[in-house]
């Protein structure tokens, strides 16, 4: 029998190939973005809080909520084709008529909650049809899997090897890997670590955009080259030295499709956090004990973390790991970023001057 953590795995794996859910206490649940059975039906779907919001279902009792999921009824059954422009509000331009819908009682919260979390750990939209006709066989899941798909405790170190970067050459690359998940996250060891002194760590989620393309939406890339400019300038005095975290979490958790589809949403005027919300995602889903299971790893007791944002400080001491400083992180905005970072700063509590 599968563990529970492999369970997991497996229900991501379907999700990600369009295969349906049996998630214990619930009806059969098929991903919306994902399934290839065009001939499937059904009369309900599953979907977030605040995507139900956006289709006006807040004044019907069974939808106010703030979050949470939400079991919606179609005067119709609904297809693939007539689901995916209610799943996802980066089509609302294309098409603005929907409905009429009507939120009905969801007796089986629980496993409702679990299959929204899965959506997002695949990097779909968390949408499901309930109970289609014609579903194929469904992978089972239980709620209870996803603790121990979180423990961090199964990661270990997979590789390490030296590599010369272009702000320090004497660096060194180390792989993390986890059984039941695909995501290998790594940190870049910059100079010569010393129990003497305090490293100088920064978290850095990747950022395709921003990192590889030169994104000016956001502020990843220069924060990432300034980060490993620091902690070379560390190196080079003092016996210092430092540890870049490179966690493998697109799109503060959400994925990189999701996110895009968050981008086309912010070019309708919403802010970076509203159109998450749009999406019927979380504004942050980024796992940061992960990120203080790989200084343990690396033998790490202390950091002087290189950050504006408070909750990263919170999650990491939360975790066990002592933050003996807060090192701001502050580069300059340009024109197609400053909205993002005033919302940071106003929304999101970061702290920006």
């Amino acid at each position: 029998m599968p563990s529970p953590s492999r369970r997991v795995a497996q229900a991501v794996d379907a999700l990600r190939h369009g295969w349906p859910l049996a998630i214990e206490g619930a009806p059969i649940l098929a991903p919306v973005e994902t399934s290839a059975r065009h001939d499937l039906r059904a009369r309900h779907m599953l979907l977030g809080a605040s995507r139900a919001a956006t289709l006006k279902l807040t004044n019907q009792r069974e939808a106010a909520r703030d979050e949470g999921p939400v079991l919606l009824r179609g005067a119709e059954p609904f297809t693939l084709i007539a689901a995916l422009p209610v799943a996802d509000p980066s089509r609302d331009l294309e098409s603005p008529l929907k409905g009429p819908f009507r939120a009905e009682i969801l007796d089986w919260q629980q496993a409702a909650d679990t299959a929204l979390e899965l959506a997002r750990i695949a990097g779909i939209l968390p949408a499901f049809l309930v109970a289609p006709d014609n579903a194929e066989e469904a992978q089972p899941v239980e709620s209870g899997d996803l603790e121990a798909w979180r423990d961090a405790t199964s990661l270990a170190i997979a590789t390490r090897a030296r590599l010369p970067v272009e702000a320090c050459e004497n660096a060194e690359i180390v792989a993390f890997r986890s059984p039941d998940d695909m995501r290998e996250h790594v940190a870049l060891i910059v100079g010569n670590p010393s129990g003497e002194t305090t490293p100088l760590v920064r978290l850095h989620s990747e950022c395709l955009t921003g990192d590889i393309l030169g994104s000016l939406k956001c502020d990843c890339g220069p924060q990432l080259d300034a980060a490993l400019r620091a902690m070379a300038q560390e190196s080079a005095k003092n016996g210092g030295w430092g540890v870049l975290l490179y966690l493998r979490q697109e799109g503060r958790g959400i994925g990189l499709i999701n996110k895009l589809r968050a981008y086309r949403l912010q070019d309708q005027g919403f802010d970076t956090l509203e159109a998450n919300r749009r999406l019927g995602l979380p504004e942050e889903a980024r796992d940061f004990p992960v990120a203080a299971k790989m200084l343990d790893l690396l033998g790490v007791e202390a950091i002087r973390l290189m950050t504006n944002n408070p909750e990263k400080v919170t999650a990491l001491e939360g975790a066990g790991m002592r933050v003996v400083e807060r090192v701001p992180h502050q580069l300059p905005a340009n024109r197609h970023n400053a909205h993002y970072l005033d919302t940071k700063r106003d929304r999101a509590g970061h702290l920006l001057d």
